[in-house]
Protein backbone atom coordinates (compact mmCIF):
# COMPACT_ATOMS: atom_id res chain seq x y z
CA UNK A 1 0.00 0.00 0.00
CA UNK A 2 0.96 3.34 -1.02
CA UNK A 3 0.58 6.32 1.41
CA UNK A 4 -0.10 9.58 0.28
CA UNK A 5 2.29 12.34 1.42
CA UNK A 6 0.90 15.45 1.95
CA UNK A 7 2.42 19.12 0.86
CA UNK A 8 3.04 20.03 5.14
CA UNK A 9 5.62 16.73 4.97
CA UNK A 10 7.46 16.94 2.16
CA UNK A 11 8.22 20.84 3.00
CA UNK A 12 11.12 20.56 5.35
CA UNK A 13 13.00 18.29 3.44
CA UNK A 14 12.72 20.32 0.48
CA UNK A 15 13.63 23.32 2.69
CA UNK A 16 16.33 21.41 4.01
CA UNK A 17 17.56 20.22 0.39
CA UNK A 18 18.00 23.12 -0.59
CA UNK A 19 19.72 24.78 2.17
CA UNK A 20 22.07 22.37 2.00
CA UNK A 21 24.54 23.25 -0.93
CA UNK A 22 24.79 26.77 0.27
CA UNK A 23 25.76 25.88 3.46
CA UNK A 24 28.22 24.06 1.72
CA UNK A 25 29.39 26.57 -0.14
CA UNK A 26 29.74 29.25 2.70
CA UNK A 27 31.55 26.75 5.11
CA UNK A 28 34.02 25.69 2.32
CA UNK A 29 34.44 29.83 1.82
CA UNK A 30 35.08 30.70 5.46
CA UNK A 31 37.72 27.69 6.01
CA UNK A 32 39.77 29.37 2.42
CA UNK A 33 39.05 33.05 3.80
CA UNK A 34 40.51 31.76 7.23
CA UNK A 35 43.53 29.74 5.82
CA UNK A 36 44.22 32.95 3.46
CA UNK A 37 44.05 35.53 6.71
CA UNK A 38 46.68 33.12 8.68
CA UNK A 39 48.78 33.27 5.56
CA UNK A 40 48.89 37.03 5.50
CA UNK A 41 49.89 37.28 9.14
CA UNK A 42 52.59 34.74 9.18
CA UNK A 43 53.78 36.67 6.41
CA UNK A 44 53.84 40.14 7.72
CA UNK A 45 55.22 38.66 10.73
CA UNK A 46 58.25 37.99 8.55
CA UNK A 47 58.40 41.41 7.25
CA UNK A 48 58.96 43.01 10.87
CA UNK A 49 60.93 40.48 12.22
CA UNK A 50 64.12 42.06 13.58
CA UNK A 51 66.90 39.59 12.01
CA UNK A 52 65.75 40.67 8.82
CA UNK A 53 65.91 44.65 9.38
CA UNK A 54 68.92 46.72 8.45
CA UNK A 55 71.26 48.25 11.49
CA UNK A 56 71.46 51.30 12.13
CA UNK A 57 74.02 53.53 12.82
CA UNK A 58 72.86 56.80 15.00
CA UNK A 59 75.24 59.49 16.17
CA UNK A 60 74.58 60.03 20.08
CA UNK A 61 72.53 63.17 20.98
CA UNK A 62 75.57 64.41 23.18
CA UNK A 63 78.08 64.91 19.94
CA UNK A 64 75.19 66.71 18.35
CA UNK A 65 74.95 69.30 21.23
CA UNK A 66 78.31 70.14 22.25
CA UNK A 67 80.15 71.09 18.88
Amino acid sequence: MKTKTSSTELLPQVILSLATLPLLVFLSLAQTLAQILTEMGQGSEEIFRGDRLPILHLRKVKDQNHN
